[in-house]
């Protein structure tokens, strides 16, 4: 292959040029062999060789580099052309543009979306559920290439198989490349002449299938859950997105879910406040007693360790807390009433709608608030 001219020789400019002296040699130049200003055919490339030897001689740390390695002349370097030097050294186009690498075909598939409402006890302790989702799969008859079985892509005729159409504009100060990636390729490089009668080229059809999914115990209204490698399936051999799934739970008409605690109100009689109990109380794992001490306040908690919703992905399980709250009867037979006004005079406490007597008051506690 023919040597490259000297970059100082191309601009008519000695080694120990300054910066200066370099720009205003450009110009000259550019200005006699611009091809708008030139009727002479021959002098575009001359005008490339000068718009790419200014390219390095104007940057300080390009032209050392040069320097360094380009100091034997024409001949120490076998390239083809400037372009080429312009590469070698810095890894770019003739033009100063890094040249377009193709892309991949290879790409993962997209994650999916969809929803499952669950009931208050599956969210507690886990189901299976069959998901239905609407999702690409790989074509069978082309196994994902997109092409008619027996045939397969090719390189691109419009863009040659670099993946990129370039657009070269020259102006009196230099010359300047934009690229942009091929319509018809989709900068793969490559294009689908025989498209697949099945997925129409595409590699993927859409499809509509249950997905088998584990819910874990312990999951919450608003959750999301992925399910890894569910999504849609990768073009080109690319490994499948994935499967999340956005949880709904019903309210249970019971328990009220506080983190991993669960929140109840028992209700209890002003006898069973006052002389306590032993009730029975339902809990998420079936029927639980509950001793209710002699004197329990309404408001009191009752905290059941352990009785609460199963913490996520690590073991263990939150309390049940029962808040305490007194009836009082509000349909006394007159046995009952007689009985009741008994006490409040054992007690020396006024009752009745003519009765007067002192209020107690006091500031409401944190748990009351």
């Amino acid at each position: 292959m023919a040597g490259v001219r000297d970059l100082y020789e191309i601009l008519g400019v000695p080694r120990d040029a300054t910066q200066d002296e370099i720009k205003r040699a450009y110009r000259r130049l550019a200005r006699e062999l611009h091809p708008d200003v030139s009727n002479d055919p021959s002098t575009e490339e001359r005008f490339k060789e000068v718009t790419a030897a200014y390219e390095i001689l104007s940057d300080p740390d390009k032209r050392r580099q040069y320097d360094r390695y380009g100091q034997g002349g024409a001949d120490v370097f076998p390239f083809g052309d400037i372009g080429d030097l312009f590469e070698a050294f810095f890894g770019t186009g003739t033009f100063g543009r890094r040249r377009p690498a193709r892309r991949s075909r290879t790409r993962r598939g997209e994650d999916v979306f969809a929803s499952v409402s669950l009931t208050f006890a599956e969210a507690a302790f886990g189901v299976h559920r069959e998901v239905e989702v609407e999702l690409l799969e790989t074509c069978d008859r082309c196994s994902g290439l997109g092409a008619e079985p027996g045939t397969g892509p090719t390189r691109c005729r419009t863009c040659g198989g670099t993946g990129q159409i370039q657009d070269v504009r020259r102006s009196i100060f230099g010359t300047v490349m934009t690229a942009q990636t091929c319509p018809v390729c989709g900068g793969v490089g490559e294009e689908i002449v025989e498209r697949c009668a099945s997925c129409r080229g595409e590699g993927r059809l859409r499809v509509s299938r249950p997905i088998p999914v584990e819910i874990p115990a312990g999951v919450s209204d608003g959750m999301d859950l992925r399910v890894p490698g569910a999504g849609n399936a990768g073009t080109g051999g690319g490994p499948p997105g994935d499967l999340y799934l956005s949880i709904t739970v019903e309210p249970s008409p019971v328990f009220e879910r506080r983190g991993d605690d669960l929140a109840a109100v028992l209700e209890v009689s002003m006898v069973q406040a006052a002389l306590g109990a032993e009730l029975e109380v339902e809990t998420l794992d079936g029927t639980e007693r509950v001793r209710l001490e002699p004197g329990t306040q309404s408001g009191a908690v009752i905290q059941l360790r352990g009785k609460g919703m199963p913490h996520l992905d690590r073991r263990g399980r939150g309390d049940l807390l029962l808040t305490v709250h007194v009836r009082t009867p509000t349909d006394l037979r007159r046995e009952e009433r007689q009985l009741l006004e008994r006490m409040a005079e054992l007690r020396g406490e006024p009752v009745g709608k003519h009765a007067v007597a002192r209020g107690t008051m006091r500031r409401p506690s944190r748990r009351e608030r």
